[in-house]
């Protein structure tokens, strides 16, 4: 129980500390956020991307910061735990104004786990769930900008309207076509209309912060007519003589390729992430609010609200934790809850010989893939330390499996089993199993998806290492999306070399490499007997993706990228492109 008489003096002290460290966290976050849009408007894709990855250290920085202030200052560990308790209830009316105080909450927690060193999962200190409400905060200040903006355009001017709306985004690269773009856009949401009569009313609504990721900005928002709302996103890249609206997307399915947990965190400036957050859920209702926070690279958050939905579907929910169902892998320990659509990994404490590894390499394959752009082929982890689960919700041989592969990361001494480092990601079907239940029709579709994840790797200058088709799984929506990562490299880090002439025909009938093999050394054309000996899969795969065979290609990509050039990869189909004429 929380005491009646708030008196140390310390525990204000401190609170206000912990919400200076959040704000300057904020303040920094949002200056580099906001930096995105000269960044785009110089066409500085290598300062986009290293800002990218950059952000996503803030947190843990400005968190270390806290720390190492309250422990300097106060002796922060050593407290008792009546002034954390009071620390809490003013942290709390700290809060009560606040613009992100969600976001606070989040770094309370991460502050007080780090000095307090307890475990997610029992910690009486925690916000496990939020003290301070979201609903309506909304600057009031007359400077501010709003989360939105409503436009109300006339009958037959939805390109004036369309027009206004992208220049009150204020990019000082100037278009190259400013009225075709937004006839083709006028167009496009007549089709989408149907010719339905225009309610009173009919308006659009569009975020007021541009969503930059890669090589695109993109504006987002919703057309309301009647009961009707239509969601949409435009994406504007760099043309030849100038910026382009490159496409319209329509409705949700749309929206949620653009805001896939396999694509990189947007950066999108706002002021009240919960306001934005809440719009965004009225394009996508189906998407949880953790992965929307993550979309906009607020992930601490994001991670904290998982968390929150693992808890309570936990409370609703009687299945057990089981070995996930699949080839088990040599590095990873992998197991799922049939009900929750996650699974859960561990990296082993050891490996079969032909593994080369050790747990700080493959941590680091994975901090790779979590700053890199994942252009929709590389699922988003969530990692945790020191998480509790309740033990009787664990099979037996479950149990017994994380006792042998991995000893060193578990405690099951009580009546909670508490995983001391786990990353968590959403589950997919296995390629593999996806195939063997396939029709012929979407056996191919699949394998040419399979061709298309790697060739999309490739342009974001990852080699994905083992193609296996086990390592890769399907998401509801079709898409073939890589997800074991512990040998992935950066396709510039590796030498595409052809396999050298047989010496002799000793050589040629030899079941051994008869060539030397150097650090870094791939042979594209060896990757055809461990793929494709299936001939309902080479089939398809020659038809579709041969040129993966063939080390030039390969090369050829990887001289570009040496020579600074950064791909295009689109979170669309490339016919919904706009035709310029």
């Amino acid at each position: 129980m929380f005491p009646h008489q708030l008196n140390d003096p310390r525990a204000y002290e401190i609170a206000q500390a912990l919400l200076g460290g959040f704000n300057r966290h904020y303040r920094l976050f949002r200056e580099t956020t906001a930096q995105a849009k000269q960044r785009f408007e110089r066409a500085d894709w290598h300062g986009q991307q290293k800002a990218q990855a950059e952000r996503i250290a803030y947190y843990d920085q400005r968190v270390g910061e806290c720390v190492e202030l309250l422990e300097l200052g106060y002796e922060a560990s050593q407290l008792p735990m009546e002034v954390w308790q009071q620390i809490k209830l003013h942290y709390i009316g700290l809060l009560t104004n606040h613009l992100q105080p969600e976001l606070a909450e989040t770094f309370f927690n991460s502050v007080c786990t780090r000095i307090l060193h307890h475990s997610y999962f029992h910690n009486d200190f925690l916000f496990v769930r939020p003290a301070v409400s979201t609903e309506y905060i909304e600057n009031d200040e007359p400077a501010a900008k709003p989360t939105y903006r409503a436009y109300y355009p006339e009958p037959g001017k939805l390109p004036q309207t369309f027009r206004r709306i992208v220049t009150n985004f204020q990019l000082k690269t100037p278009f190259e076509d400013p009225e075709r773009d937004t006839a083709a856009v006028g167009a496009a949401v007549e089709r989408q209309l149907g010719g339905e009569r225009w309610r009173a009313n009919f308006q659009v609504q569009v975020l007021s912060s541009l969503f930059f990721r890669n090589k695109g900005a993109y504006v987002v928002g919703k057309i309301i007519n009647g009961f009707h709302e239509l969601p949409f996103a435009l994406p504007i890249l760099h043309g030849d003589r100038g910026l382009v609206i490159d496409a319209m997307l329509f409705g949700e399915d749309d929206l949620l390729m653009l805001f896939s947990f396999a694509r990189a965190y947007f950066m999108a400036d706002f002021e009240v992430p919960s306001a934005t957050v809440q719009f965004l859920r009225s394009l996508m209702p189906r998407k949880p609010r953790a992965e929307l926070y993550n979309a906009i690279g607020l992930q601490k958050h994001g991670k904290n609200l998982f968390y929150r939905d693992l808890l309570y579907h936990l409370r609703h929910s009687s299945d057990k934790f089981r070995i996930a169902p699949g080839i088990k892998g040599m590095v990873m320990l992998v197991f799922d809850l049939p009900s929750f659509p996650f699974v859960f990994k561990l990296i082993k404490d050891f490996y079969p010989p032909q593994k080369d590894t050790t747990r700080e390499q493959i941590q680091s394959k994975y901090l790779l893939v979590k700053q890199h752009d994942r252009v929709g082929r590389m699922a988003d982890t969530l990692e945790y330390s020191n998480v509790a689960f309740p033990r009787q919700r664990f099979e037996d041989e479950l149990i017994k499996e994380l006792r042998h592969f991995c000893p060193s990361l578990l405690d099951d001494s009580g009546d909670d089993i508490v995983l001391k480092h786990v990353y968590i990601e959403r589950r997919m079907v296995p390629l593999n199993i996806f195939l063997q239940d396939a029709t012929d029709a979407q056996r191919e579709h699949a394998v040419r998806e399979y061709g298309n994840a790697i060739k999309d790797l490739v342009a974001a200058n990852i080699f994905p290492g083992d193609m296996l088709w086990k390592n890769f799984g399907v998401t509801r929506q079709g898409k073939v999306v890589f997800y074991d990562y512990d040998e992935i490299e950066y396709l510039t880090d590796c030498n595409f070399r052809k396999v050298p002439a047989a010496r002799n025909e000793e050589d040629e009938m030899s079941g051994e490499i008869w060539y030397a093999v150097n650090k870094g050394d791939v042979f594209p054309e060896t990757f055809g007997p461990f793929l494709l000996g299936h001939p309902g899969v080479r089939e398809p795969f020659m038809k579709h993706h041969a040129d993966l065979l063939d080390p030039a290609y390969w090369q050829g990509h990887k001289d570009k990228i040496l020579a600074g050039h950064v791909h295009d990869v689109f979170p669309y189909d490339a016919s919904r492109r706009f035709a310029p004429t």
